[in-house]
């Protein structure tokens, strides 16, 4: 299984980036997926998660209101939606999957992209 993160990039704060994240072997709609984020020098935290066979979705308080999470199972992909973004966004932003209940915690995941860098200056 292999997941893909892709769409990160440089941008102003208060501009907006939409990450995708694509899956080989794994459908999305049948796994709890999430985003989690990791700055340099920090840990891995819980950014969003989309429950399966659901649209319950979950955030961070730090990106509720500005983050969306979605999921388009025709395509079989991932997006988190970033809005009105702030300079503590910055970081690579990692997706994942899991059969697991844990959604907040990354130790729950079994599958993870390679991750795609945020940058947002001020």
């Amino acid at each position: 299984v292999q997941l893909q993160a892709s769409g990160g990039g440089s941008v102003q704060a208060g501009g907006s980036l939409r990450l995708s994240c694509a899956a080989s072997t794994l459908s999305f709609n049948a796994f709890n997926t999430a985003w989690f984020r990791q700055a340099p020098g920090k840990e891995r935290v819980f950014v969003a998660t989309l429950l399966q066979n659901s649209n319950n979705a979950y955030y961070n308080d730090a990106v509720k209101d500005r983050f969306t999470i979605s999921r388009d199972n025709a395509k079989n992909m991932l997006f988190l939606q970033m809005n009105s973004l702030k300079p503590d966004d910055t970081a690579t932003y990692y997706c994942a999957a899991t059969k697991g209940g844990w959604v907040k915690l990354p130790s729950t995941y079994e599958y993870w992209g390679q991750g795609t860098l945020v940058t947002v200056s001020s």
